[in-house]
């Protein structure tokens, strides 16, 4: 039986599914239909995988972007195909020859493990935390040698951008393994002239270069830290930091109970300079393996920050995590609770004080980078608070450090004269 699915793709649309390999990274500007390209590239995949129950996948910045996104088109194209059946809760599609489309979510990683896949579509990338391919997808890959394709606009020099690096490397060196595309609305023709002549008056010009003409070096919009970091590196405040053994070093926490857990490392020194010389991210494990973690680092440890919440007792133990943290040789400081923007002002004052170990920092860089106002796409404003993602573990954890370090002369002695009794762990 012939089926028709009701998808006429454009001439770099069809260009696109004709040209890929195994690795792609797909960079178009808006309203070019990747969403609608990546659907149809997936029902293609599911039809025509020659190994049993094909298992494809679309994983969005979050649940609800999947659905908002990609649902509808899931259900439209696929929809004429004799025997499919959808299911909502789980956006779900499910075909006659035993393929599966996924619609996923990156906003927990572990979430995700235990699956396979033949091929894998990432929607905006780059707003997505990078854990989820390199730990999750990559290797559910490998035993069916499935394939992936990174979709997006760019949003600063992020691991997206380093992607696209890569296959430009590669296809360099001759690999038949990658492949990119660059759309740009003023090369594809897809936007129409005028509407583009509108953009441009009604948008910053960092603003349409970024989402119209591809542009990676634009400044990432709405960011909190961008400016402040760039300066931090064209100022070599973004370098090789080695741990001083003279001082103690200070680490603060944002605890994750479902989702990440994000640790700072620094040290402070007289004068007021700060040292950042360590950063630590995971998720779905317990407080015994960041104890675990902080033991095996040489470092010899002044203050652990953690923020107010630590204090709250959990329904299952009756435990707070701040006793449970006790119990295994952690003596915590508590932030006090505080609003958000006054945590973002602090951690503003904060950096250029700092210096950053360019490797031991680099993930938890890249996250305050990345780190933004929430978009109002209604109002077409940014809302007075940050957008939760990915890169909030990383940000709060930086604002505590923050808040904790203001005005704390303790901090700025070497370890051998804070007295003992200085340490409270329930109080800051």
């Amino acid at each position: 039986m012939d089926v028709k699915i009701p998808y006429k793709p454009r001439a770099l649309q069809a260009e696109m599914h004709k040209e890929l390999k195994r690795w792609n990274v797909l960079v178009m500007h808006r309203r070019f239909g990747k969403t609608v390209w990546a659907v149809n590239q997936l029902i293609k995949t599911t039809l025509t995988c020659p190994l049993p129950r094909p298992r494809t996948a679309f994983v969005a910045p979050t649940f609800a972007q999947a659905k908002r996104i990609a649902w509808d088109y899931v259900k439209f194209y696929a929809g004429v195909i004799p025997g499919v059946t959808f299911n909502e809760t789980e956006l779900r599609a499910d075909f006659p020859n035993g393929g599966r489309i996924m619609l996923l979510s990156a906003e927990n990683p572990d979430a995700l493990r235990g699956i396979y896949l033949d091929e894998c579509v990432f929607d905006e990338f780059g707003m997505q935390n990078p854990r989820v391919w390199g730990e999750v997808v990559r290797p559910a890959l490998s035993d069916r040698q499935g394939s992936a394709c990174f979709l997006g606009t760019p949003a600063g020099h992020n691991h997206f951008h380093d992607l696209l690096e890569t296959a430009k490397s590669q296809l360099a060196e001759n690999s038949s393994d990658w492949y990119f595309k660059i759309c740009k609305a003023s090369e594809t023709g897809i936007v129409r002239p005028e509407e583009l002549e509108a953009a441009q008056v009604q948008m910053t010009p960092e603003q349409y270069e970024q989402e119209y003409e591809c542009s990676f070096t634009a400044a990432i919009i709405g960011a909190y830290y961008g400016k402040l970091l760039t300066d931090a590196d064209d100022n070599g405040r973004i370098t090789r930091v080695p741990y001083d053994p003279a001082y103690p070093v200070h680490t603060a926490w944002d605890l994750g109970i479902n989702d990440s857990t994000a640790i700072w490392f620094a040290q402070v020194f007289r004068g007021g300079a700060v040292n950042i010389i360590d950063y630590y991210e995971s998720s779905g494990v317990g407080l015994d393996h960041y104890a675990d973690v902080l033991n095996r680092k040489e470092y010899t440890y002044g203050d652990h920050l953690a923020p107010h919440d630590i204090e709250v007792r959990e329904l299952g133990s009756g435990k707070s995590r701040l006793e449970t943290a006790y119990s295994l040789g952690l003596r915590f400081r508590v932030i006090p609770k505080m609003k958000v923007a006054d945590g973002i002002n602090a951690a503003r004052m904060l950096i250029p004080k700092c210096y950053f170990d360019r490797d031991k920092c680099g993930e938890g860089l890249e996250m305050l980078r990345q780190y933004r106002q929430e978009w109002d796409e209604k109002r077409k404003i940014f809302r007075d608070h940050p957008r939760h993602d990915y890169t909030s573990h990383a940000s709060d954890a930086f604002r505590y450090l923050a808040t904790g370090l203001e005005n704390r002369e303790v901090m700025r002695k070497p370890p051998q004269q804070v007295a003992q009794s200085e340490y409270n762990p329930f109080t800051l």
